[in-house]
C-alpha cells in the first residue's frame, strides 16, 4: 500500500499521564483518515508530533517512505505537512495576505512585497473553491473564514498532508458543508488529510477510514464505510452509548426569566437585539436556535452583566436586573456556561482547582476573614474532577492550559451545575466534547430540567436543540422569528426561520 505518511509504535509522556502508547498511524495517499478518540485520548498530541511542536519518547515516523526527525514546524513544513489548529493560530489585526505569508515575507531590499503574495492566494483561493478576500482583516471575517485562511497557509506552502484538528468545533452547520466541499477539492487536487474530530456523523459523510484511540492506545482502525457508528462509538469509550435523549414529558413550571423588549447594541455599535422577547420557565429546556451571529452572543451577554442594555428589561425571579452587576446576578441563581471556553470560562494559566471556585472565592468554606481555605478548595476541585470525569495529569493542581479542550469544557460545566442555579445559561455546552462526554452532559441539563430548574439552552447543533429542548425559539438578524414544539416541526422548518425566510407561531 502507498503510505505517504507513517507513524510507528510512537510512545509520549507527559507529568502523569502516557498521551500516546506505542500507536501506529499509517496515512494513504489521496485518503482523508480519521483520527477518533475522546478527549485527552491523545489524537492531538500525536498530530502535534507530526508537525513537529512535540518530540516523541520513541517511535519512528516515515514520510514517503524515508524516515524522519520532524524537530520543529519548519521541518514539517519544508516535508509537506500542515497543520490547522482547534484554536487558530492568526493575528487578528493584519490582513489575509500577512498571515499567510507570516514567517516567509518576500522582500526586496528592506521593503515587504505583498503584491504577488496577495495575486498568488487569490489564485490558489479560486483554484480550491475558498473563496477567501486577501485583503480582508481578520477581525472582520467570520470563524469559518479564518478557518479557511489556516487551510490557504497550507496551501501556499505547499503542503501535501493536511492535519486538521477538530475543524468543525466553531462552524456553523452551513460552514460544516462547505468545508467538507473543500476537503474534497483538496483530495481532488491530490492531498491526503488526517482529520481529528469526534463526530461519527462527519468521519461517514468524509472519511475513508478511522483510526481509534482511547486513553493513548489504539483501538484499531476500521473502514468507515462498512463500519456502523455505534461500533465506532463503542470502541471510542469502552462501552455502548446512548445516542437518543431520554427525558420525560413534563408541564413547565412559573416564569423564572423574562426578557421583554430588549434591544442591544453590538460591539460595533449596530442594532444586535430589536425588542427581543422570551420567557423561560421552571422544569423546561428552552432551545434558541439561530445562525452564528444573530444575536445569541450578545443576548447571553446582556443577561449575563457582560454587555449594556439600551432598553427593555430583564427580569429575573420577579426583579429586573438589566442594570445589576455580574456578582450580584450569580449569587441571584444565574449561571453560565459560555460559549468560549478558553476566553470567558477559565483562567488559563490558574490551576484547576483555582478554576472551579472564580465565582465563589469569597465564600465559606473556601475563604474565612479573607484568608484562602486550601484544604476546602482541594476536596472541591477533586469532587467535581471525579463527578464530571475531568481527565488531567496532575489532577487539581494542573494548569487549566494543560487540559484538552473538551476536558476544560467539563470543568466548566461542572463548576457551573455545582452552583445549583435557578437558570443555567448553556451555550454551546457540548462543543468539542465526545459522544460519551455529550451523553453525559445532556443527563446533567435534563437532569436540572427535572429538578424544576429553568434552562436556555443556545446551541449551532440543530440535532442538540431538536433533541433537548421542551420549546424551541428561532432568532434571526436580532429577532424573535417564533417558538415551536420539538414534536410539531423539524430541522428544514426550523433551518427555513434561522434564514429568516419563514415565520412561526409561537406556542
Amino acid at each position: 500500500m502507498d503510505h505517504i505518511v507513517e507513524m510507528l509504535n510512537i510512545t509520549k509522556a507527559f507529568p502523569g499521564v502516557v498521551a500516546n502508547d506505542d500507536i501506529t498511524v499509517q496515512l494513504r495517499k489521496g485518503e482523508i483518515h480519521a483520527l477518533l478518540g475522546e478527549n485527552g485520548a491523545g489524537k492531538s498530541t500525536l498530530m502535534s508530533i507530526l508537525f513537529g511542536l512535540y518530540k516523541p519518547d520513541s517511535g519512528r515516523i516515515l514520510v514517503r517512505g524515508k524516515e524522519v526527525a520532524i524537530t520543529n514546524p519548519n521541518v514539517a513544513n519544508g516535508l509537506g505537512i500542515g497543520m490547522v489548529h482547534q484554536h487558530f493560530k492568526l493575528v487578528h489585526n493584519f490582513t489575509v495576505t500577512e498571515n499567510i505569508i507570516l514567517g516567509m515575507e518576500p522582500t526586496v531590499g528592506p521593503m515587504l512585497q505583498t503584491k504577488d503574495a496577495a495575486k498568488r492566494i487569490k489564485d490558489l483561493s479560486i483554484q480550491y473553491g475558498l473563496n477567501v478576500d486577501p485583503d480582508a482583516r481578520i477581525e472582520d471575517v467570520s470563524v469559518g473564514m479564518q478557518q479557511r485562511v489556516e487551510i490557504l497557509k497550507m496551501l501556499y506552502r505547499d503542503a501535501e498532508v493536511l492535519i486538521f484538528d477538530e475543524p468543525t468545533a466553531v462552524l456553523t452547520p452551513q460552514e460544516i458543508i462547505d468545508l467538507m466541499g473543500i476537503m474534497k477539492n483538496l483530495l481532488g487536487e491530490g492531498k491526503s488529510i488526517l482529520l481529528i474530530t469526534h463526530k461519527l456523523k462527519e468521519i461517514k459523510a468524509i472519511a475513508d477510514r478511522c483510526t481509534v484511540i482511547r486513553r493513548g492506545k489504539v483501538i484499531g482502525t476500521v473502514d468507515v464505510a462498512t463500519t456502523p457508528e455505534s461500533r465506532m462509538a463503542e470502541m471510542m469509550v469502552g462501552r455502548s452509548v446512548n445516542f437518543s435523549v431520554e427525558k420525560a414529558v413534563r408541564e413547565a413550571g412559573e416564569v423564572v426569566l423574562d426578557i421583554k423588549d430588549l434591544n442591544v447594541l453590538s460591539s460595533r455599535k449596530t442594532q444586535a437585539l430589536k425588542n427581543f422577547c422570551l420567557q423561560v420557565k421552571r422544569g423546561e429546556i428552552l432551545g434558541l436556535a439561530g445562525v452564528d451571529g444573530n444575536g445569541q452572543s450578545e443576548l447571553v451577554e446582556a443577561l449575563t452583566g457582560l454587555r449594556r442594555v439600551e432598553s427593555g428589561s430583564i427580569v429575573f425571579k420577579g426583579k429586573d436586573i438589566s442594570n445589576e452587576s455580574i456578582r450580584t446576578r450569580i449569587r441571584s441563581g444565574m449561571a453560565h456556561i459560555p460559549e468560549d471556553r478558553q476566553k470567558r470560562g477559565l483562567v488559563l494559566d490558574y490551576s484547576m482547582e483555582e478554576n472551579l471556585i472564580l465565582e465563589v472565592y469569597g465564600l465559606e468554606p473556601y475563604s474565612r476573614r479573607g484568608f484562602m481555605n486550601p484544604k476546602a478548595i482541594r476536596a472541591h476541585a477533586d469532587k467535581l474532577i471525579k463527578d464530571f470525569d475531568v481527565r488531567s495529569g496532575q489532577g487539581a493542581v494542573s494548569p487549566a492550559r494543560t487540559l484538552s479542550g473538551g476536558n476544560q469544557q467539563k470543568a466548566i460545566v461542572g463548576r457551573e451545575i455545582d452552583h445549583d442555579p435557578d437558570l443555567l445559561l448553556a451555550v454551546q455546552p457540548t462543543r468539542g466534547l465526545d459522544v460519551g462526554s455529550i451523553e453525559y452532559i445532556h443527563k446533567r441539563l435534563v437532569e436540572q430540567r427535572d429538578k424544576g430548574k429553568a434552562v436556555l439552552l443556545v446551541s449551532l447543533e440543530l440535532d442538540e436543540i431538536m433533541d433537548l429542548s421542551d420549546r424551541i425559539a428561532v432568532i434571526s438578524h436580532g429577532e424573535l422569528k417564533g417558538i415551536k414544539l420539538p414534536a410539531e416541526t423539524n430541522e428544514a422548518e426550523i433551518g427555513l426561520m434561522m434564514a429568516g425566510i419563514a415565520g412561526g407561531g409561537k406556542e
